[in-house]
């Protein structure tokens, strides 16, 4: 399997990697993520020039219609520099789900809308007390005369109190636990009886609470197929943790970066701690750390693109439950490495073993990923 970028995909890291220098310099991230709206206006409207937001939209649509190859290339970039903006929430999981299940009469708007940064998405699917699991959905559609009332709550939605559209998780049939009678809905968050709480997580990052009070949608709101969603559900979900685990490779390598410095330029005893045998040992199980968590991606990286959904579900579970693994293991050496200083809020360790663990725990964590892996072998 070659690993090696050609030279298009090298353009691209270039590209978003001099983004990441300029625009997220340490504090000017810290500044940003205090704000109200929690990210920039000014660099989603430059990620909309520079193509990124289109990476996913499909060519047929004015899009690239890239691989999941250069969403990795730009997720890792904007790991290193803990990028705020909506780019997972619309450009990776909005762009996949439209394109492959958007209302044939609303899927061209939509899609020229996200390329352009006018349309920004939600993925509303985890509720309170369901813990990681998709299938969990208490959230009720019932039929109407002129389509569907939707009833529940979303938690911890990524990005969704600066959503045009929410794509929505609900019952139409079955038990709350079971996988079938799940239908996807497109919702506009401006339709009554839509409520959106929006806070900053641990990270910095925006997400929201979400409140559906007899919201009224209409039949053509449904996303794929009624009471079969659960797999369109899984498949974009995949997407968005394939992207996240890319992020935290990005994440990790900045972070071993950090320390990497901090060893050469701290002394004790008049040495560089750096010259420590047992602290260069340490350095070493960082950098392996981080590269067996790269492989896994690329793994990944290559299941998704075959298309395989069974084998792509595998792969994305396993590179999830080794993400969780390694983005623990090298935080905690980080942190450990510069002393007492490494969690505080004025040096960015901090903040990127913050971020680590947001990753961890969205949309499942090592655990509940190495359950999932069992469950297909």
């Amino acid at each position: 399997m070659d690993f090696t970028l050609v030279e298009e995909q090298q353009m691209l890291a270039n590209v978003v990697g001099r983004f990441v220098d300029n625009e997220y310099a340490f504090e000017a991230r810290r500044r940003l993520a205090t704000t109200t709206q929690g990210w920039s206006s000014t660099h989603w409207s430059t990620l909309a020039d520079m193509g990124l937001l289109a990476l996913n939209v499909p060519e047929e649509h004015g899009g690239l219609g890239a691989s999941p190859v250069e969403t990795m290339i730009v997720m890792e970039a904007f790991g290193r520099g803990l990028v705020l903006e909506p780019f997972l929430s619309s450009a990776v999981l909005g762009a996949r789900l439209i394109g492959v299940a958007g209302h044939e009469a609303r899927k061209a708007s939509w899609l020229t809308g996200l390329a352009g940064g006018n349309l920004k998405t939600a993925l509303a699917t985890l509720e309170p007390g369901a813990r990681f699991d998709l299938w969990n959905v208490t959230t009720t559609a019932k039929a109407s005369d002129a389509g569907y009332v939707l009833n529940g709550r979303k938690g911890v939605v990524l990005h969704g109190d600066s959503a045009d559209l929410l794509f929505v998780s609900a019952r139409t049939s079955g038990e709350p636990t079971d996988t079938a009678g799940i239908t996807l809905f497109a919702v506009d968050a401006k339709t009554p009886g839509v409520t959106v709480k929006g806070f900053p997580a641990l990270d910095g990052q925006r997400v929201a609470e979400i409140t559906l009070d007899e919201v009224h949608v209409n039949a053509d709101a449904v996303l794929g197929t009624v009471d079969e969603g659960f797999a369109l559900l899984e498949w974009v979900v995949d997407h968005g943790i394939f992207a996240l685990c890319a992020e935290a490779v990005g994440t990790m390598e900045k972070l071993a970066n950090l320390t990497y410095d901090y060893l050469r330029t701290r002394k004790q005893f008049g040495a560089p701690i750096g010259k420590f045998q047992a602290l260069q040992h340490r350095a070493a199980d960082i950098l392996a750390a981080v590269e067996q968590a790269r492989s896994m991606v690329y793994f990944a990286a290559a299941k998704l693109a075959d298309d395989d959904r069974r084998e792509s579900h595998r792969a994305v579970c396993a590179a999830k439950a080794m993400i969780g693994r390694s983005g623990r293991f090298v935080g905690q050496q980080a942190v450990q490495l510069h002393g007492g200083m490494g969690m505080t809020d004025e040096l960015s360790v901090g903040w990127y073993v913050k971020r680590l663990t947001c990753i961890d725990m969205t949309w499942g964590n090592t655990e509940h990923h190495v359950e999932l892996y069992g469950a297909y072998l």
